[in-house]
């Protein structure tokens, strides 16, 4: 009977869970909100310069230079990309920038993921010194090289050439090591059953390894592709004419005398440069993410 009365005292001092009120969740439903209003608030300022690009692409010259400025064209013209077609020879840099990104990208998959499986599937001496020295070799300023690399390549003769853009790139230090980590964590199991069976070392870099590092192997060629297509120092330096320039490097022509900036045709040559590179990162989009999302899993 004791027992029977504490137990509705209890229940009776107890308050009704439906009458609590849901305090937290509530609060978590307005933190979702702000964090929600605060990333679209975090893109829209990301995305804005692309906007001015497109946008000022399509303007005509009084509108471009008109103040206040507007974001949104109030008279849409393509002016712009026909002046920059007759001003440059701007195929030719489509072309040029295809043939420098392109080759640089082929060689550094080719090259960096040679080293890597040497460095990450192979035991030899020195290989660890050699890696110190790869990394190493990053913290050295691009422009204190510069110099000697024209040397060098003037005295082969090859400045204003193909070769005297892609060679020197043709292996990158970042890419080496970047791969080398991701061949760390296939599992050696593979490589020790296909010795097993007598296959050769190139035969399980190509047939094993490279097929199980293709989404690493993606992300490397489109950092390498993306570097090289947006560089402009490389080119102007190397490449001393129109017929050997890059769409960066163009686009610098396109200032005047006096200073003088056309923003407009300018916009419209960058927002044709940035179209193969929207292209080529929706291509790979999902291997891209996959590799991010699997590099730290081993």
């Amino acid at each position: 009977m004791s027992t029977t009365s504490a137990d509705t005292r209890y229940a009776a001092s107890t308050p009704s869970r439906t009458n609590v009120p849901r305090r937290s969740t509530r609060t978590t439903g307005v933190g979702r909100w702000v964090l929600c209003l605060l990333v679209a608030a975090a893109t829209l300022a990301l995305l804005l310069p692309i906007f001015i690009i497109v946008f000022t692409a399509f303007k005509p010259v009084a509108e471009v230079n008109a103040y206040p400025p507007t974001l949104l064209p109030q008279q849409w013209t393509l002016e712009n990309f026909r002046t920059i077609f007759e001003q440059l020879p701007f195929a030719r840099l489509i072309a040029n920038s295809f043939i420098f990104a392109g080759g640089v990208t082929l060689c550094a998959l080719i090259f960096d993921s040679l080293a890597a499986y040497a460095l990450a599937r192979l035991d030899f001496t020195g290989s660890r010194l050699l890696l110190v020295l790869i990394v190493a070799s990053l913290m050295i300023p691009f422009q204190a090289t510069l110099v000697p690399i024209y040397q060098l390549l003037a005295n082969l003769g090859w400045i204003n050439t193909f070769a005297a853009l892609i060679v020197p790139r043709a292996a990158d230090a970042f890419g080496i090591f970047f791969l080398r980590q991701f061949f760390l964590a296939l599992p050696r199991d593979l490589d020790n059953a296909a010795r097993i069976d007598g296959a050769s070392e190139w035969r399980i870099y190509r047939s094993i390894v490279l097929p199980n590092a293709v989404p690493a192997l993606l992300t490397l060629a489109v950092f390498t592709f993306v570097n090289n297509w947006n560089d402009l120092l490389w080119p102007l330096v190397f490449s001393t004419g129109e017929q050997m320039g890059t769409i960066t490097s163009g686009l610098t022509l396109l200032t005047g005398p006096s200073g003088i900036v056309p923003y407009g045709v300018m916009m419209a040559g960058s927002l044709i440069a940035l179209a193969p590179l929207t292209v080529l990162f929706a291509l790979v989009q999902r291997r891209f993410i996959a590799s991010v999302a699997t590099s730290g899993l081993k």
